[in-house]
């Protein structure tokens, strides 16, 4: 099992930034595969960004040019950066491990954009 824990969302006004942490803590589980993924009320859950082993990232449209994903292999942790949020962006934002067959998540961390 692996066990992943979520930081740094909160309360940002419009055009401002954020950096989501999620660490992934248990078993020596091979991650092939970390994701961020956001639910706003009334909706399903979507797909913001991944990175796959090979490096390779891919982005919803409404956040390319905003949103970074990255990580750091030595500490099994990926990272979100949002850079000129909106208040589209408003919602519960988690994070998706998956090794070959299993796949975990976070509990998700809340993040508003609002004046």
């Amino acid at each position: 099992q692996v066990q992943l824990v979520e930081s740094g969302g909160g309360l940002v006004q419009p055009g401002g930034s954020l950096r989501l942490s999620c660490g992934g803590s248990g078993s020596s589980v091979r991650i092939i595969y970390m994701g961020w993924y956001r639910q706003a009320p009334g909706k399903q859950r979507e797909l913001v960004a991944s990175l796959i082993s090979g490096g390779s990232t891919n982005y919803a449209d409404s956040v390319k040019g905003r949103f970074t994903i990255s990580r750091d292999n030595g500490k099994n942790t990926v990272y979100l950066q949002m850079n000129s949020l909106k208040p589209d962006d408003t919602a519960i934002y988690y994070c998706n491990f998956r090794g070959v067959v299993d796949s975990y998540w976070g509990q998700g961390t809340q993040v508003t954009v609002s004046s």
